[in-house]
């Protein structure tokens, strides 16, 4: 069943004019409040840093701490005008960069109920992926939306992959267990397992490692069947990746929930259904 053209649509009059602003770049207002937003991110993920360092937390905390909350309150502002600015509010705040926003508030909310929590705040600086959007990168902001296609095809492949290679390291686990046994530090099976994810992924930590002649030879042949495993996921998403490459991507921002991405070809969101 079709919307009714006030729901198709997109907003209209004042919000219209605020929606162009916020998330459009290609007017003068608009590549203004990107510019101004972007150096906000990154003063507020500066002032986080300078914060963690004990000198200058000593000399000059209170002025951080007032940065902080001054930098928070005008995020908070900008995301209730983000929502108030698109047609369907949810969708624009479950969108990737509806998530990212909320969550580069809510650090400073959790710091009064648990502190220490305010260096998340460096989550902020996820924020800057806009600057694709703002410094007219529109190729790279396409190539980003072919990746995350990729992605979101390669995942069925990837978790049947992953439940393999968690089953191997459950088994490996196990066994050196049996064979090394506590007197060489595999003191429990999940003690094993964590030995074989290390092995596994060619990292060799070197704090547990088997002695006898049948714990070194089960290692020799996880080891090289952690090259393949690397090799395994590699694959899938390369796969994926040539496939999505073959389709263009429009990177015109949705005034219905904010997303952008669309087909070249498309005349509505594919995410909420409100004409581009």
């Amino acid at each position: 069943m079709s919307l009714p053209p006030s729901e198709q649509g997109p907003p209209t009059g004042r919000r219209a004019r605020l929606h162009e602003i916020i998330f459009e770049s290609d007017t003068a207002a608009g590549r203004a409040f990107d510019v101004a937003l972007l150096w906000a991110i990154v003063l507020s993920v500066v002032a986080v840093m300078l914060e963690s360092v004990a000198d200058i937390r000593e000399r000059h905390g209170p002025l951080l701490h007032v940065l902080e909350w001054c930098f928070t309150g005008l995020f908070t502002l900008e995301y209730i005008l983000r929502l108030v600015s698109v047609r369907r509010p949810w969708h624009y705040a479950l969108s990737f960069f509806g998530l990212v926003d909320f969550v580069a508030i809510l650090p400073s909310a959790l710091g009064l109920l648990l502190p220490g929590t305010q260096s998340l705040l460096v989550v902020r600086v996820l924020r800057l992926l806009r600057v694709f959007r703002v410094l007219k990168l529109a190729s790279f902001l396409g190539q980003a939306n072919v990746l995350l296609t990729a992605l979101r095809a390669s995942q069925q492949k990837i978790v049947v992959f992953l439940g393999a290679v968690l089953s191997t390291v459950v088994i490996m686990g196990s066994v050196m267990y049996q064979v090394e046994g506590e007197a060489h530090g595999f003191d429990s099976i999940p003690r094993g397992m964590y030995w074989a994810i290390v092995t596994m992924t060619t990292v060799g930590y070197g704090d547990l490692t088997p002695h006898t002649v049948a714990g070194q030879l089960i290692a020799s042949v996880l080891m090289v069947m952690g090259y393949g495993i690397i090799a395994v996921p590699t694959g899938i998403v390369s796969v994926e990746l040539a496939q999505a490459t073959r389709q263009a991507i429009d990177p015109r921002a949705c005034p219905g929930c904010g997303l952008q991405g669309h087909d070249l070809d498309a005349a509505h969101c594919k995410h909420c259904g409100d004409r581009l």
